[in-house]
């Protein structure tokens, strides 16, 4: 257990720099990239950083720098494997890789806790390639829906977010897609062969769910509703859900909707909505230019900011409340209570210092959000 703490605590620890959420920032002087030019746009008026203080983390979503932008596209066309293994890192989005990896650690951990006698009758010699596997396969999952609406939205994304491989020419299409492919066959051989029939289908809907959300005609991402639902149900129930499914099968204990798995359930589900709709904040103007309509958009940073404020604190209301009106037992209060108004506490602080008309801020509130959803992944283990 202190193992499986302190990895959830290093994950949280390399949790993403403001720069893995860049987006638009001084937008006005970016022009679209070009992949077949080896040309870089101006972005004179944008920040440079010294080449002696660029970092893998730097590089890595989000780096503004043009002449960082130009000698990581040229590396990685030059042939290097340094260079196109980390456009591939890139490609995966790895903000979303931590969310994924600390949803399976806490659902493990609950999941064993939950189950009177699993940890010290566990064969760890079965249970931990299992687990190794069926991470592997949710990474596979995660790689492909992201690299799909990468490969979907270059145009967009060449004027949103052109530090991505696919928009500033770092990865060609023809990898791309490649390794989204892949990734799509792989994921669901893996569940097929390891796991229930159940987790298969759903692990399955999942998949379509993000093709359908990037890929014509349908692209739901275009309807800030379909939008909101594709990841709430992606990342909110199916991949909790299907974690402790998981384990329970693994231990050969039968599935039961404890307390604490049904809160976790529905509080990462309105928080994945809260996401949805906070992730087109940065982009409003990209959105506009190719006509795809958010509630960003529609509404504006500033209201959006505030509704989506408004509806976290009614999720920690939500978990406060869980946790006083449940049966005597059912939580830990500390963290249940505590945890949750601790994290409430900080969620204001961050709004109060949100800036709507700076892009520079409204980026630094969507870290925060991201923040905050990855420390309930902690917190979920203690409850």
């Amino acid at each position: 257990m202190r193992i499986i703490s302190a990895l959830i605590a290093l994950v949280l620890l390399q949790a993403e720099p403001l720069d893995a959420f860049q987006s638009t920032s001084q937008r006005s002087s970016i022009a679209p990239f070009r992949c077949s030019s080896p040309v870089v746009p101006s972005m004179a008026k944008l920040p440079s950083y010294p080449h002696n203080k660029l970092s893998l983390k730097m590089s890595v979503e989000g780096d503004f720098d043009p002449e960082a932008l130009e000698k990581a596209r040229s590396e990685a066309q030059s042939g290097s494997i340094k260079a196109r293994i980390k456009a591939l890192y890139k490609f995966t989005r790895p903000h979303t890789i931590r969310g994924t990896i600390l949803a399976s650690i806490a659902g493990t951990i609950r999941a064993l806790v939950d189950t009177p006698g699993a940890l010290s009758n566990a064969n760890w010699g079965v249970m931990l390639p299992r687990a190794f596997v069926g991470m592997l396969a949710l990474l596979l999952g995660n790689a492909f829906i992201v690299g799909i609406n990468q490969i979907y939205d270059e145009d967009i994304d060449k004027m949103n977010k052109p530090f991505l491989p696919v928009a500033s020419g770092e990865m060609s299409k023809r990898f791309a897609w490649v390794a989204v492919l892949a990734s799509g066959a792989i994921g669901p051989i893996i569940v097929k062969k390891f796991f229930p029939a159940l987790l298969f289908r759903l692990y399955s809907f999942g998949l379509f769910l993000g093709l359908v959300y990037s890929v014509p005609p349908i692209r739901t991402k275009q309807n800030p509703l379909l939008a909101g639902l594709t990841i709430a149900t992606v990342r909110g129930f199916l991949l909790n859900f299907g974690v402790y499914y998981a384990v329970k099968d693994a231990i050969g204990a039968a599935f039961s909707w404890s307390p604490k798995v049904s809160f976790i359930a529905r509080f990462m589900t309105m928080f994945a909505s809260v996401i949805a709709i906070t992730k087109d904040l940065p982009d409003v103007e990209g959105d506009k230019a190719y006509n795809i309509e958010t509630f960003a958009t529609r509404v504006g940073v500033g209201r959006i900011a505030k509704g989506a404020t408004v509806c976290l604190m009614a999720n920690y209301l939500h978990a406060l409340a869980t946790g006083l009106l449940s049966k005597q037992g059912a939580y830990k209060m500390v963290p249940m209570i505590g945890g949750h108004a601790a994290l409430a506490t900080l969620l204001l602080a961050r709004f109060r210092q949100l800036e709507p008309d700076s892009i520079k801020s409204v980026k630094l509130y969507y870290k925060h959000i991201w923040d905050l959803f990855y420390m309930e992944y902690a917190l979920y283990t203690l409850i």
